[in-house]
């Protein structure tokens, strides 16, 4: 059998570790979707994608000026925000929570871990009129698809976080007599912290995802409201900008995630190597 040989970085030949330190990775990454967006706008000058299926980006930008100009779109935009982030708080704080009873004990992955894998594999769409009947098409209803989404994967790393822990770090505790919060303090978070901060940015983009379609039950403002106003008198341009907007927001969401990762995750030798 064959086996992988890793060499180590400082092993290299020096031409080989300047060509890899000199090579231009956050200019290429922003670099590539501004050719995206001069190709697109592009090909919309010369017709090759018509205005009603595809309008250019110059067309969505005037759009999103008219739409500033008069407001809508500050209105629609705070009430998705504000929405997400109620949802997103109530979501991710009982993810974790549940994430560190199951990881903790046995007696609660057998009580909860297997309903919670059900509710998991069940489509959003699947109990939307459940909590239409539930909630009515108030906030309620939305609130709760959200926070349904950002629990789920924040309760699953965890879960896994805490797994992959090494068991005689747990075990060391026990012989200096850590008590059970300390351990939890000291071993148990910063080990399961990496996973956590990746569920993190599955449970931001299930937020998301769980905003568009909870903003389909009888909203009267929003970014779902807007592109469903807009699907129906056939704008386009408007169609395009949300979904614009929904990706900047997923942006600025992994920005502040990869924030938190090297702050909070300085002290891990593998990340803090990954990252230098």
């Amino acid at each position: 059998m064959t086996r992988a040989v890793v060499v180590p970085s400082a092993a290299l030949p020096a031409s080989t570790r300047a060509r890899s330190r000199g090579f231009p990775y956050r200019a290429a990454s922003w670099l590539t979707p501004v050719a995206v967006l001069a190709l697109w706008e592009l090909l919309a000058r010369l017709g090759v994608l018509p205005k009603q299926v595809l309008p250019a980006p110059s067309s969505v930008l005037a759009k999103a000026g008219d739409l500033l100009a008069d407001g809508e779109l500050v209105t629609n935009l705070l009430a998705s925000l504000q929405r997400s982030a109620t949802g997103f708080a109530i979501g991710a704080s009982t993810g974790v929570a549940l994430g560190l009873l199951v990881g903790l004990s046995k007696v609660a992955e057998a009580l909860l871990d297997r309903s919670i894998q059900m509710v998991r594999a069940v489509p959003f769409l699947a109990i939307l009129p459940l909590v239409i009947v539930w909630f009515g098409i108030g906030e309620a209803g939305k609130i709760f698809l959200i926070s349904l989404g950002s629990a789920v994967p924040l309760y699953l790393t965890t879960v896994l976080g805490i797994r992959q822990i090494d068991p005689k770090l747990l075990e060391m505790t026990d012989v200096v007599g850590l008590g059970r919060a300390a351990q939890i303090r000291w071993v148990v978070l910063p080990g399961a912290l990496p996973s956590i901060l990746g569920g993190l940015r599955l449970s931001l983009t299930a937020a998301w995802l769980a905003l568009v379609i909870a903003e389909t039950l009888g909203a009267d403002a929003g970014l779902g409201f807007m592109a469903t106003n807009a699907r129906e008198f056939l704008q386009t341009d408007v169609i395009v900008l949300v979904v614009i907007i929904y990706a900047v927001i997923g942006i600025l969401c992994d920005l502040v995630t990869r924030l938190l990762e090297r702050r909070l995750l300085r002290w891990h030798p593998t990340y803090a190597r990954l990252t230098a």
